[in-house]
């Protein structure tokens, strides 16, 4: 018996004494996701059900980019801009800034209709009139907190405070990574800062540290000091990386701590992306056709390099890609709604309709799952600093989706005529992350952790699957 061996075979028992009152359902759990037959933590392991996506690329605003600006044309707000906003709509609610005297704010866009399916997009966003009949828009979208860290991390957890496993993590957590040389869940940034909340959004939680998401920088080295020292060859570094791995493989087996686990396979796939990181950093072997679809440019840190970057990671069998896009946050003042949101469209919209295109002439999308959205919408009434925005609003906004197993070309939900709630098909983030599980072969119910003497999952006890929009 190899050492892996006893120490399979002794997790598999230790896990079973100390967790034997898991139930039936997480027991049947790990079988299906065939844990207990894999020795290393990422690799790749079979859905529950047959996947209708293979991997995800999620395209995060960070900030709550304002579904009124953007995708929801509506007259009457326009017509009644300047009064007060029926009291019926106001009573019990709360915003993050608005005092309760606010008057409601028009629409200064010019909105028209696109493609065979007729949605509705603004002028901020002409590359998108390409994607409409690709895309399914979600227009009832719902949240439960107003504050943007908060908000931020209920996006991406299931729960507003920091410490539970992003989604990213719960993906690689049941279904592994196709990538042997590059990490399953990584993340990408732009815009003029990082994201609130920072590392809690791709955090693993209580998971085991080897399901977190793997920063990547825009350009270089996707992360510090992946490459050798001066004066250290591959075959020394080799020889480093085989030490270290046999000494903790011995405390592995005394111990059977899963975080030496997560040790040795972080230094090993450190070890192998000094290999593979150049090679999928160099953008500038795509065509001139590609980085103009994207708007990329090589050695320059954008969200178009990062939309070509989710490609290519992807391609290379990385599960998870998140992408942040900051500012978003239009309330007036600095944060000018007229000046800052086209701006922050403008930089997202021609690489966010080419990263759907491309995937779609590769033959990628339709296993690629693609989502574009942030952690809340905005009020339809005026925020008033020293120019006029809109606040946090969390009872309606604009998501879309596209790909792995979306219907094309359709819009769901609808709100009322002041894009104020959501009156037809509301759409909770429970729900978007109960569908998204549901995608990729994952009942959300069943893909459970226990933690401090319970079961958690990305939809706590809550979620339902939205079917409607499942092709």
């Amino acid at each position: 018996m190899t050492p892996e061996d006893h120490f399979l075979r002794t997790i598999t028992r230790r896990h079973f004494f100390n967790d034997c009152a898991v139930g039936v359902g997480s027991l049947a759990l790990s079988s299906l996701l065939g844990q207990a037959a894999t020795r290393t933590p990422l690799a790749a392991r079979q859905s529950m059900a047959v996947p209708r996506a293979k991997n995800v690329i999620y395209l995060f605003m960070a900030g709550g980019p304002s579904h009124l600006e953007l995708f929801e044309y509506k007259p009457e707000l326009t017509r009644y801009h300047g009064e007060k906003p029926p009291e019926s709509l106001m009573k019990g609610k709360r915003f993050a800034f608005l005092k309760g005297d606010e008057t409601l704010l028009g629409q200064k866009q010019t909105f028209s209709q696109h493609g065979k399916s007729g949605a509705w997009l603004s002028d901020l966003l002409p590359h998108h009139r390409k994607i409409v009949d690709e895309i399914c828009f979600v227009r009832s979208m719902k949240t439960d907190v107003f504050n943007h860290g908060p908000a931020k991390i209920f996006s991406n957890t299931g729960s507003p405070q920091p410490g539970r496993p992003s989604m990213g993590s719960w993906v690689t957590y049941g279904l592994g990574s196709e990538s042997e040389n590059l990490p399953g869940f990584v993340v990408l940034q732009s815009g003029p800062r990082g994201p609130r909340a920072g590392g809690s959004l791709w955090s693993s939680g209580f998971l085991p540290s080897t399901y977190q998401g793997v920063p990547f920088r825009g350009q270089g080295d996707p992360i510090l000091h992946l490459s050798n020292p001066p004066g250290v060859s591959q075959e020394s570094q080799r020889d480093f990386v085989d030490t270290v791995g046999a000494l903790n493989r011995r405390r592995l087996n005394a111990v059977g701590d899963e975080e030496i686990a997560t040790r040795i396979a972080a230094y090993e796939m450190a070890y192998r992306m000094q290999m593979s990181a150049p090679e999928l950093m160099d953008i500038g072997s795509e065509s001139k056709a590609t980085l103009d679809l994207y708007g990329a440019e090589p050695g320059k840190a954008s969200f178009a390099n990062n939309c070509l970057l989710a490609r290519r990671l992807i391609e290379r069998g990385s599960r998870f890609v998140q992408l942040y896009h900051t500012s978003w946050d239009q309330h007036g003042g600095s944060e000018s709604l007229e000046e800052e949101l086209p701006l922050r469209a403008k930089q997202v919209d021609q690489a966010s309709a080419a990263l759907v295109l491309d995937l779609k002439s590769r033959g990628l999308l339709q296993d690629t799952l693609v989502i574009w959205g942030g952690e809340f919408g905005r009020t339809p009434m005026g925020e008033n600093r020293q120019t006029t925005g809109r606040d946090h609003h969390i009872d309606a906004y604009t998501m879309w989706l596209a790909g792995g197993g979306i219907k094309a070309g359709i819009t769901h939900g609808q709100t009322d005529d002041f894009g104020f709630g959501s009156v037809k098909d509301p759409v909770h983030v429970h729900d978007l992350h109960a569908t998204i599980l549901h995608l990729l072969g994952i009942d959300h119910e069943l893909l459970t952790y226990r933690f401090q003497g319970r079961e958690f999952r990305l939809t706590d006890v809550h979620g339902r699957v939205v079917r409607e929009i499942l092709a």
